[in-house]
C-alpha cells in the first residue's frame, strides 16, 4: 500500500482568499494543504486534521503574486534613453531614430543564452523575493528566429532553475526589425509562414502577442499574426491602445483574447468589446509612470462593463524598468485610482485569469495549486499603501 501523503494544516491565519465578491476574508482562518494542492481554505474550526500542523501567528495569507505581463529576457540597458526623455524626447521620437526597442534587439542579439539567463534570474528573483509565484515572460527583442528562440529557451530555463511557473508568450510582432526596413510585409510572412510555426513544434510558445500602435504594427498585420496562432491553437493578447487608439482591443476581443494590455487611448467601444468577449484588461502603471502618460486606463468604464482588470509590472529595459509587484499595486492606486481589491485581486485571481490560469491558481480554494504567501501586516491595504517595503514573511510553493 502506497503512503498517503502529509496532510498540513496551516492554522491561525487570516486569510484572503481572492473568491467570489472582494478579497474573500476570513477572520480566524485555516488552509490545507496536501500533495501541492489546497485541500480546504476557510474557517479554522472547520478544517480537518492535519499530519502536522503550522501556527501562522495570525498573519495574513494571500495566493502568491502573479505577474502576468513582463519582458525580463533581454540583453543590456536603455539607460540612455532615460536621460534623453529626461531632456525632452518622446518615446516615438526615441523609436524612430534606432533606439527604443531596436537599440534592445541589437544587446539581445548579440548576448548568450547563458547572458540572458544570468541577466533575468536577478530580475526574476526580486520578483519571487515580493511573493510572486507565476510569471509570464515575452519575447520580443529578437525579431529572428534564432535569437527568438534564444530568448524562450533562457524563460524556459529560468523557470527551471526556481520555483515559479513561467508562461512564454512568442512577441515577434514588437517591431520592425531593421534588416526588414522598408519590407513590413515581408517580415509578417516571416512571422507567421517560418517563426511561430517552428517555434511552437518546439514547445516554447505558450501564448502569442502583438503589439498594435502607429510604431509597431497595424490591425491588419496582427490579425495575420492571430490567425497564424489560431491554426495552431495557440491563444493570443494584445499591446492596445498605448500610444493611440488603432482598434486593438476590439481586435482582440474579435479573437477571444487572454487579455488587452496597456489600453490608455480605450474607447467606450473597446471597453464594450472586452466585456462582450470576457477580455482582461491588464494596466500597466509602470510604463504610464515611465514615459510620463497623462491620459489614465478608462477605469470607470473598465467598472461599469464589468471588466476584470488585471495589474502588472510590464518589467522592460525602456519603459518599464521595474521589478517590484507591490511597487506596481501602489502606482495602479495612486495613479489610476483603483481600489485596494482591485490591486490585489488584479495580481492575484485576475493575472492568472489572463494568462488563462485561473482554474488553476491566483485564490485559495480546494483543489488549486497550494502556491501562496504569508504576509506580516495587519490588513491587506499594507501589500498596496507601502512604498519600497517588502512585508513578505513567507512564499510557499506548491505546499512547501
Amino acid at each position: 500500500m502506497e503512503a498517503r501523503e502529509t496532510l498540513t494544516l496551516w492554522r491561525n491565519a487570516r486569510l484572503a482568499t481572492c473568491t467570489g465578491v472582494g478579497l474573500g476574508v476570513i477572520e480566524r482562518g485555516a488552509l490545507a494543504t496536501q500533495g501541492g494542492r489546497i485541500r480546504f481554505a476557510g474557517l479554522e474550526a472547520e478544517a480537518p486534521r492535519g499530519d502536522e500542523s503550522i501556527d501562522c501567528e495570525g498573519r495574513w495569507i494571500t495566493p502568491a503574486l502573479v505577474d502576468c505581463h513582463t519582458h525580463l529576457v533581454y540583453g543590456g540597458d536603455r539607460a540612455r534613453e532615460f536621460e534623453l526623455r529626461l531632456a525632452g524626447a518622446s518615446y516615438e521620437e526615441i523609436a524612430r531614430a534606432g533606439g527604443g526597442i531596436a537599440s534592445t534587439v541589437a544587446a539581445t542579439r548579440q548576448a548568450s543564452q547563458e547572458a540572458l539567463v544570468a541577466q533575468a534570474l536577478r530580475r526574476l528573483d526580486a520578483l519571487i523575493g515580493e511573493g510572486v509565484a507565476t510569471v509570464e515572460i515575452k519575447s520580443g527583442y529578437g525579431l529572428d528566429l534564432a535569437s527568438e528562440r534564444k530568448m524562450l529557451c533562457a524563460a524556459r530555463r529560468l523557470g527551471q532553475m526556481r520555483n515559479v511557473l513561467v508562461k512564454t508568450t512568442f512577441l515577434g510582432a514588437h517591431a520592425l526589425p531593421p534588416e526588414y526596413s522598408g519590407r513590413r510585409e515581408a517580415y509578417v510572412d516571416l512571422l507567421v509562414g517560418e517563426m511561430l510555426p517552428a517555434l511552437a513544434a518546439e514547445g516554447l510558445v505558450d501564448a502569442v502577442d502583438g503589439f498594435c500602435e502607429t510604431i509597431a504594427f497595424s490591425p491588419a498585420e496582427i490579425g495575420r499574426v492571430f490567425d497564424a496562432a489560431q491554426r495552431l491553437g495557440l491563444p493570443v493578447k494584445l499591446h492596445a491602445e498605448q500610444l493611440s487608439n488603432q482598434g486593438g482591443a476590439a481586435l482582440a476581443a474579435s479573437y477571444g483574447a487572454f487579455s488587452a494590455d496597456h489600453l490608455e487611448y480605450l474607447d467606450e467601444a473597446g471597453v464594450a468589446a472586452l466585456a462582450r468577449a470576457g477580455v482582461v484588461a491588464v494596466l500597466l502603471p509602470g510604463a504610464f509612470y515611465t514615459l510620463r502618460e497623462t491620459q489614465a486606463p478608462p477605469v470607470a468604464a473598465l467598472r461599469q462593463h464589468g471588466v476584470a482588470i488585471a495589474v502588472a509590472t510590464d518589467s522592460n529595459p525602456g519603459t518599464s524598468p521595474l521589478t517590484s509587484l507591490l511597487t506596481t499595486l501602489n502606482m495602479a492606486a495612486t495613479l489610476f485610482r483603483l481600489t485596494v481589491d482591485e490591486c490585489l485581486l488584479g495580481a492575484t485571481r485576475y493575472a492568472a485569469r489572463a494568462l488563462g490560469l485561473e482554474d488553476e491558481l491566483g485564490s485559495l480554494a480546494a483543489g488549486k495549486a497550494a502556491h501562496f504567501a504569508l504576509w506580516d501586516i495587519e490588513r491587506p491595504a499594507e501589500l498596496v499603501y507601502r512604498i519600497g517595503f517588502n512585508p513578505l514573511y513567507r512564499r510557499v510553493w506548491s505546499g512547501a
